[in-house]
């Protein structure tokens, strides 16, 4: 038995440290020990035992307790958080975490993820339901491509509603019946209800569910029957890639350009970049999908990096559906008059609606009319929202709240007012224009009560509801039979953003929308209502001509050196100083431009900023930006790897890295 444990902790410090097993305990790797750390107990993984230790052993404590009875990961999980710390510039600790399960008292009460008699590899008294339809030729071609080799990439890219789904399922069914296991990512499981709904009743007991929605103890019981092999088909949100399933077959990507695969806090680990290299390192399939390609996927698929399968048609009956621009400078109110006919004249045919609006609240925009003063979040450089309904001001970003005002806080004038319009105010101008009509609204607002969205979307398919109006809640996975129409109530939300993602969302988020109109029955319309109605960007959503906008997009990012044709590392540095920012942002820069000047000729690495981010005060937080640019990721991470050794930012100070970041907001 090894005297001595390696423990890695959840902690932005690249080493790990020294305990010993006390009388009697035997910790494997894998499992987490509660140990002393300074002047706290704090709970880690172990990643190594030995025999010695090559400094003092009576300097050496014992670590308090035992977590697991028995290991929560094995050798190609930590292979994967070693590659996870070094790709996203973090301690092994901190992948680990983001990885695993974290209940913290399974060792103390086990019942909930005990071990299980359960076989772990038999699949024989094992159900999968049958299949709901006999496929179409481009499915079963498409399919016959993804099987013909045990491992390798492919894109399955067409309309939505032409069953990249049943396709998903049958690949996952093959690679059942080979022995091995699948994991099936989508961007958010309460958005992606019916595609999980889908994957659960296909596949019964052999599946199992992961989401931010599970209590500690319940993801752990479930990560278990994982790691037992009771679980072979895995589905979830952005996390379960790191599911540790046995002889892994296959990775389904579902909606790739989906923002939510990328992880938001540190490590701020892509999903996509980990599904493929898993499916590298253990030898599976990747078989990702979308009706939206992001622009990285489709020059991959052109250049032959990604192998493209291709769907064209509608398999339920429907046709894609017309899509007109509506010109909103000559328009009064959020709603055009062309919509409002089609909404009331789609109500009298017995169909449904879908009202699409990517901004919540009542209004997003006050100012003074005297003195041209606008009203911000005092802690962050943004607009406060008006939401009506709660009779406050409220940021979206920090989540700061106040009372509306009654005058201009700077001139007392009373002549202010609000302008822009959000999802509460097309909400009471719908109920004024179809008093008719039931009308219900989706974000996140109206559903932060458990059980709103589930209700609210099964009255909507079961045809109680005439209307749903909503955010991006209303954009996705939604497959209902009875919806004739949608409408984009402006769709310059998302093209206005100074991003250089910004052309490629907008026609994302206005192609999905229009895909959930007409899947089932033909003659489907959309309405996109906009103050920019001669936007490129929209005049190909409009034209369904995705290969138009994909080339004119390629075309401006060669032009300006963004994504696909380079690769960026972004350093925010945050810090309730501003000069405290400032000064660390300055003096990071210049330790990244020494060690990318170091190469001969041309630097492979320029060096952007630093700079104010174009939001530049986030919860009090002044916040400046540092971009790195390179043809190729491994200069730019030498380079920032070559400035962090031995520099050390002050405490006021954080610094966020984010490799391949999706906005520059």
């Amino acid at each position: 038995m090894p005297a001595y444990v390696s423990v890695a902790f959840d902690v932005p410090v690249d080493r790990q440290w020294s305990y010993k097993n006390p009388e009697g305990l035997d910790a494997p790797v894998g499992s987490r020990v509660e140990a002393t750390l300074g002047h706290r107990a704090a709970t880690g993984w172990v990643v190594a035992t030995s025999d010695d230790v090559d400094f003092d052993p009576s300097l050496v404590k014992p670590y308090v307790r035992l977590v697991d009875a028995e290991p929560l990961f094995g050798p190609e999980t930590l292979a994967l958080a070693t590659w996870l710390s070094g790709m996203y510039f973090c301690s092994l600790g901190e992948a680990l975490s983001a990885m695993m399960p974290s209940a913290e008292r399974e060792g103390r009460k086990r019942a909930a993820g005990g071990a299980s008699s359960t076989d772990a590899g038999s699949f024989d008294d094992v159900r999968i339901a049958p299949r709901p339809l006999s496929p179409s030729e481009e499915q079963r071609s498409a399919l016959a491509s993804v099987l013909s080799r045990p491992a390798g990439r492919w894109y399955l890219y067409g309309p939505t509603g032409t069953g990249k789904t049943e396709v998903f399922l049958e690949a996952a069914e093959a690679t059942l019946a080979e022995g091995r296991s699948v994991i099936y990512l989508v961007p958010e499981i309460a958005l992606t209800r019916q595609v999980v709904e889908a994957v659960s009743g296909r596949f019964g007991e052999l599946c199992a569910v992961i989401h931010s929605g599970l209590t500690a103890p319940k993801k752990l019981a479930e990560w278990r029957r994982i790691l037992r092999g009771e679980a072979r088909v895995i589905v979830g949100a952005r996390s379960a890639v790191f599911s540790p399933v046995r002889n892994l077959g296959l990775i389904v990507l579902d909606e790739e350009h989906e923002g939510s695969y990328k992880a938001g806090s540190a490590p701020r680990y892509h999903a996509r970049q980990v599904a493929m290299r898993r499916a590298a390192t253990e030898g599976a399939r990747l078989v990702m999908g979308s009706a939206t390609p992001s622009v990285e996927a489709w020059r991959l698929m052109a250049d032959g990096g990604i192998e493209r399968l291709g769907l064209s048609r509608r398999l339920a009956g429907g046709d894609m559906p017309s899509i007109e621009i509506v010109d909103m400078r000559v328009e009064e109110g959020a709603l055009s008059r062309r919509l409002i006919d089609a909404v009331r004249a789609v109500k009298k045919e017995g169909g449904q609606s879908i009202l699409f609006l990517n901004r919540r609240g009542f209004s997003y925009f006050w100012s003074c009319r005297t003195c041209g003063a606008e009203l911000k979040c005092k802690h962050c450089s943004v607009g406060m929202t008006y939401h009506k309904e709660r009779g406050r001001l409220v940021c979206h970003y920090c989540g700061y709240q106040a009372a509306p005002p009654s005058a201009c806080p700077e001139c007392g004038s009373l002549d202010t007012g609000w302008a822009g319009f959000g999802t509460e105010r097309v909400e009471e101008e719908a109920a004024r224009l179809f008093p008719d009509m039931s009308i219900a609204r989706l974000d996140a607002d109206a559903t932060s009560r458990k059980g709103v969205l589930e209700r609210t979307l099964d009255d909507f398919r079961d045809g109680k509801i005439d209307a749903l109006l909503g955010t991006q809640m209303v954009a996705k996975g939604l497959n209902f039979p009875g919806v004739r129409l949608v409408g984009v109530i402006l769709a310059d939300t998302t093209l206005n953003l100074p991003d250089f993602r910004a052309a490629e969302r907008a026609f994302g988020l206005v192609t999905q929308v229009a895909g959930r109109a007409g899947r089932f029955v033909k003659g489907g319309r959309v309405i996109v209502q906009t103050y920019r109605p001669t936007s490129p960007v929209l005049g190909r959503a409009a034209a369904h001509d995705a290969e138009g906008f994909y080339s004119d997009e390629l075309a401006v990012r060669r032009e300006l050196g963004f994504p696909p044709y380079s690769r960026l590392l972004r350093i925010v540095v945050r810090s309730k100083d501003a000069e405290a920012a400032r000064k660390t942002a300055d003096e990071l820069a210049k330790r990244i431009e020494a060690a990318a000047g170091a190469s001969v000729g041309e630097p492979p690495v320029q060096v952007l900023g630093p700079a104010e981010c174009p939001i530049a005060v986030v919860a009090g937080n002044a916040r400046r930006q540092i971009i790195l640019r390179s043809i190729d990721a491994a200069p730019a991470r030498a380079a920032l790897s070559a400035a962090l050794d031995g520099w050390k930012s002050p405490s006021s100070v954080y610094v966020e890295i984010d490799p391949d970041p999706v906005g520059l907001l």
